[in-house]
């Protein structure tokens, strides 16, 4: 099968595991001999035109910068009069549905996949669409619902004042999203959350788990002595609990030591934070082999995140890992986490919840480090080859949908006639 897939990013630009999700994607279904492209977002330097990358033999990459204020990594430079500007622009122009309407007719896949699209052009779908190609939408975050893609927990209800703004905006995306054949969630909270807002009433809407890495984790039958060892991965950025963990961490009174891999806004803050407690180890970015050597070590990894999250890819990896999760019950995490079996959850933002968390975690550290198979087991479900299987299901029904519509909307077109 010829698939085309969009994403605003994807390596070597990328943000969070969403692009890591699409990376997985496009191996398997290459190893399951199918013909694939992906179009994403490129910066500035290329505007205007269309860069086509050969990443490997089997790897084939369109990019173009979709002629806005700025290219969607450098946000977090600028201000907020221009950051919604930009979203207006990225909204409305329909620079990159020409873009993807160009590369498409080139291509002529038999089904298009797409991902996150802010930052790449929203009228997207609707090219995608009147080329009457079979469509499948994966919905990564609250991006469709609230602009900057983040709910804060304790901020679920919205001023009275900013609810008109949000009330069009969602429309707006509604309106642009079009009517995918399936729209598919990584996590039942996701769907829900969607689908009361009203998205998506006229496509099949289904739960399909996240793909877990394919990590070569480190074999153990138990813990090495000494501190509990915790660990901390991803964004280095407030939402996701950096400044939570490293308060929270210089009071605990636990023998222990915190070690943070990742990058963002907030390391100069962690820099600090290690260089003042010996107890921190600050790795900045680590590669996939790095991170097996981290979770080779550790007795549980932290998930503080103060916003709502969907599927964090990084509970797969460490779960794969054999390590257990000590995690903020939020949005769709406690779809991965089960509080006692291969790790523990805690109220967002609840010093106290985060306290008792890890001192449960003190307690059974050395029974964990002797169910690594065990923590495993929980995520053999979302394996990659059977997430690449289901995906092709998924993509057949699409085809299958779209067929059918197709029909149905010529029957009624000869019975008017």
């Amino acid at each position: 099968m010829k698939i085309g897939i969009i994403s605003n990013l994807y390596p070597p630009y990328a943000r969070g595991g969403a692009e890591y999700v699409i990376v997985r994607t496009v191996e398997a279904l290459t190893d399951l001999q199918h013909d694939i492209f992906i179009i994403s977002a490129g910066p500035k330097k290329q505007e205007g035109h269309i860069v086509y990358e050969d990443r490997t033999p089997t790897e084939h990459v369109y990019r173009f910068f979709p002629r806005n204020l700025y290219f969607i990594l450098d946000d977090y430079k600028k201000f907020l009069h221009t950051r919604m500007l930009w979203h207006i622009i990225d909204t409305f122009t329909s620079f990159g549905r020409r873009r993807v309407e160009d590369i498409l007719d080139t291509e002529e896949p038999e089904v298009v996949i797409t991902h996150n699209l802010k930052g790449i052009g929203l009228s997207i779908p609707h090219g995608i669409q009147a080329k009457n190609y079979p469509h499948v939408h994966i919905v990564h975050d609250l991006q469709l619902i609230y602009p900057s893609g983040l709910l804060f927990a304790g901020k679920e209800r919205l001023p009275l004042v900013t609810r008109p703004f949000y009330a069009l905006y969602r429309a707006i995306c509604k309106w642009k999203l079009g009517k995918p054949d399936i729209v598919i969630f990584p996590s039942n909270y996701l769907k829900d959350v969607y689908l009361s807002h009203g998205f998506f009433k006229d496509s099949e809407v289904v739960m399909m788990p996240n793909p877990a890495p394919k990590l070569n984790p480190v074999a153990r039958v138990q813990r090495s002595p000494g501190p509990l060892r915790l660990l901390f991965v991803g964004q280095l950025e407030n939402h996701k609990g950096i400044n939570f963990l490293l308060e929270e961490f210089s009071k605990l009174e636990i023998d222990a030591q915190l070690i943070i891999a990742g990058e963002g806004t907030c390391a100069k803050q962690v820099k600090r934070a290690s260089e003042k407690d010996e107890r921190i180890i600050y790795l900045g970015f680590v590669s996939m082999d790095q991170l097996a050597n981290c979770f080779g070590i550790a007795d549980g990894l932290i998930v503080p995140s103060l916003c709502y999250e969907n599927s964090p890819t990084v509970i797969y990896e460490s779960l794969h890992a054999g390590v257990p999760v000590v995690a903020s019950d939020i949005g769709g995490v406690g779809e991965l986490v089960q509080d006692g079996e291969n790790g523990f959850l805690f109220k967002p933002g609840s010093k106290s919840g985060f306290v008792r968390a890890l001192w449960r975690l003190d307690e059974k550290k050395d029974e964990f480090g002797k169910k690594q198979s065990a923590i495993q087991e929980t995520v053999a479900p979302y394996k990659i080859s059977l997430y690449a299987q289901q995906l092709i299901e998924r993509l057949k029904e699409a085809k299958d949908r779209h067929a059918n519509d197709g029909i149905q909307r010529s029957l009624q077109t000869d019975s008017q006639h």
